[in-house]
């Protein structure tokens, strides 16, 4: 008997049902029980989220082309980054006037940046930096050559970049200051010095006019145990840090005085400005009989202190940190210029935060 591609179709979808079984169609996606059940698919579940349908994130301070506040305070956001708060920096720009100044594309550009150390200055400034990126190429991929792209940002709109080059090429002259770049074709971008241009590791500072900058925190974290560089506690309980990190929260550190020794050898040895450092944390681990965590930090980008934040030779460096509940910090550090690492330990104030 000859039958149609259609009511061979129906057949099999008919015997499907009969002897599948409830358990059977269980198994299946929606979408698939509906293309052999000839049924209308279900709609889909409303989507339930932990944070009740509303962002974690708000605007802190919000600045102007011209970098004045319009919105928030420079304080709410130090208070926000006292309290451990992640930071975010919103800035809107045209194509042609920040990525490509010879192109037509008049097109505005969102972008977001992620903001993972942050710096808290004399109690009331804050800075942050870009710690995992590499140069991006928009709109199409990287940029020539494989670095890190530092991007420090202060809160009254001052930026700066520091480029570790990664691939080891040799430095074709030695650091210090350097001529301006060309940016005459890019008049919103204003660079107010360069160094280090020949080596392994230029960096700068300048201000670039966005349409808008909003410093947007996630203010969620608690802070739970406080020691001092001695390793006395100086609040909270490390009993409950080690019982919320069992749970799998999130860890974070507030690290006390991190860059006090980040200073050129020919630099006047002054008090250093104090400030604290956060930092999120990876693995974590607890001694259960020393009562002694410690943690593994993300890679930590460390600058000399100072009001606003700037990159100079031989003023800065990054790697990676394993504080730990006794004020004592494990230091495995990058020299940019050489892409040397250097072991070191120091001990400070930590503060520890769960989420």
């Amino acid at each position: 008997m000859y039958v149609t591609r259609h009511g061979r179709l129906n057949h099999d979808r008919r015997n499907f049902t009969q002897q599948a079984g409830t358990a059977a169609l269980a198994a299946l996606s929606p979408l698939a029980v509906a293309a052999v059940t000839n049924q209308t698919p279900a709609p889909p579940a409303t989507e339930v989220r932990l944070d009740g349908g509303k962002s974690n994130w708000r605007d802190a301070l919000i600045l102007d082309r011209e970098r004045r506040v319009i919105a928030g305070s420079t304080a709410e956001l130090a208070a926000a980054i006292r309290r451990g708060a992640d930071l975010r920096i919103y800035t809107e720009f045209r194509h042609n006037e920040h990525i490509d100044p010879k192109s037509n594309n008049r097109e505005l550009i969102k972008e977001v940046a992620d903001f993972r150390i942050t710096y808290l200055l004399d109690e009331r400034w804050v800075a942050g930096i870009i710690n995992l990126r590499q140069p991006i190429d928009l709109p199409n991929g990287f940029g020539p050559r494989p670095s890190m792209s530092f991007f420090l940002y202060n809160q009254n709109g001052e930026q700066a970049i520091a480029r570790p080059y990664l691939d080891g090429g040799p430095a074709a002259g030695p650091p210090g200051p350097a001529p301006l770049d060309d940016h005459s074709a890019m008049p919103k971008y204003h660079q107010f010095d360069a160094w280090d241009t020949a080596t392994n590791a230029p960096s700068s500072n300048f201000a670039y006019d966005f349409e808008t900058y909003r410093f947007m925190v996630c203010d969620d974290w608690q802070e739970v145990y406080a020691c001092a560089a001695d390793g006395r506690a100086l609040s909270g309980s490390l009993d409950t840090l080690a019982e919320e990190f069992s749970k799998g929260r999130e860890v974070k550190v507030g690290i006390s005085g991190l860059c006090a020794d980040v200073t050129a050898a020919t630099a006047q040895t002054a008090p250093t400005m104090p400030h604290e450092v956060f930092v999120h944390c990876g693995s974590c681990y607890y001694y259960t009989d020393q009562k002694q965590f410690m943690a593994a930090s993300q890679p930590v980008v460390r600058v000399q202190p100072a009001i606003p934040m700037r990159y100079k030779s031989k003023e800065w460096d990054f790697g990676w940190l394993m504080p730990r509940s006794d004020g004592h910090v494990a230091r495995w550090l990058l020299d940019p210029y050489t892409l040397k690492f250097n072991r070191s330990e120091s001990r400070h104030a930590i503060r520890w935060f769960v989420r």
